[in-house]
């Protein structure tokens, strides 16, 4: 699937996902959806996210790696007279992309890092032992639509 984003959609893109502090990530589990929040890093058009070694979220994963992400932030609740007429300001993203499971120590490394950059300008080590026992994850991105709402 193309990706038709502008230079200027790319920019508040960019900017919307360096602000965000998690990444809504949805997995298809048979016919339902499942969505889970997680920490992220983000760099080069490409999700990266961690993980524990079992659980559910690697079942579906593994099983179908087509997902969808969504980002958000909210700027205010806009109350009126009429509960139909509040309205919202706000910004997000939502797009899909296909999961890639990093293997190699080295690059899940590099993984770990950009996701602690996105929470902190320290550079912080991460160390072999800890990159080998943690699952690391790439989300290679199809498409991203973003959209503001500021009545």
């Amino acid at each position: 699937m193309a990706d038709h984003t502008t230079p200027s959609e790319t920019e508040k893109i960019e900017s919307l996902i360096k602000r965000s502090i998690v990444c809504r990530l949805g997995i298809s589990d048979g016919k339902v959806p499942y969505v889970i929040p997680l920490s992220f890093g983000y760099r080069d058009r490409t999700l990266y996210f961690h993980s524990g070694t079992k659980g559910k979220k690697l079942a579906l994963l593994r099983a179908n790696p087509q997902v969808g992400f969504e980002f958000d932030t909210v700027e205010a609740v806009m109350e009126a007279e009429s509960p139909c007429s509040w309205d919202m300001r706000y910004e997000s993203i939502v797009g899909t992309g296909r999961v890639e499971f990093i293997e190699d120590t080295e690059d899940r490394i590099k993984a770990l890092q950009v996701i602690v950059s996105q929470y902190t300008d320290r550079p912080l080590g991460i160390p072999d032992a800890r990159a080998k026992s943690t699952v690391v994850f790439k989300v290679v991105i199809d498409n991203m639509a973003y959209k503001r709402n500021s009545p």
